[in-house]
């Protein structure tokens, strides 16, 4: 889609909430490192050794046995450790209309080799109301490849590229089949038990 066009739908659909870019080729994504609620909690990085997870088992293991979580503590930055793996969250709510897709591109080649959102595809109707969604964060899968790289609040991480689909979908991304991550926060994946601070 051309800059015209992501403004007219964001204009007519309202594609990012709390967003204070302005809408061009694309919608650009920033990160929240001053946490949700009282606790703080600004993401989650993985633990090096762990048990295998069981992908066909849902809400089963135990946060803290395979992640560490990650705290603002009053700090709006947050340095990536090289080669960790790190899950955070998008500051703006995303939204999604029926009659498009979305996919993360990084927002500057040029940062280094630091890659965000590794499954990056947005499905129609996430964030959509007629799907539960009311506008849904995009939680993020970071990593920083083979130097550390400083991450302050609200820095622009990514960009969400919409594409026109060629048909209608049979069915929205939502709770209504059983999507896991409408109108979610930071969260890690269904496999993990809810994690309480």
């Amino acid at each position: 889609m051309s800059v015209a066009e992501h403004q007219a739908l964001h204009q007519s659909d309202t594609l990012v909430i709390g967003g204070e870019q302005p809408v061009d080729h694309g919608v650009a994504l920033s990160i929240d490192l001053l946490g949700q609620g009282r606790d703080g909690l600004v993401g989650f990085r993985s633990k090096r050794h762990t048990a295998v997870v069981d992908v066909d088992k849902k809400d089963a293991f135990d946060v803290l046995d395979f992640w560490e979580p990650l705290y603002s503590r009053g700090r709006s930055e947050l340095i990536l450790d090289p080669d960790e793996f790190y899950i955070l969250v998008s500051l703006e709510a995303v939204h999604v209309p029926p009659s498009h897709a979305a996919e993360m591109v990084p927002f500057d080649p040029l940062v280094g080799e630091f890659r965000v959102h590794y499954a990056g595809f947005f499905d129609p109707g996430f964030g959509h109301s007629a799907a539960g969604g009311f506008g849904s964060r995009a939680v993020l899968e970071v990593r920083s490849r083979e130097v550390p790289f400083l991450l302050g609040h609200g820095q622009i991480i990514g960009r969400l590229i919409f594409e026109k689909l060629a048909e209608a979908p049979d069915r929205l991304y939502g709770t209504a089949f059983g999507s896991n991550y409408q109108a979610q926060t930071l969260k890690l994946s269904k496999h993990f038990k809810v994690f309480g601070g």
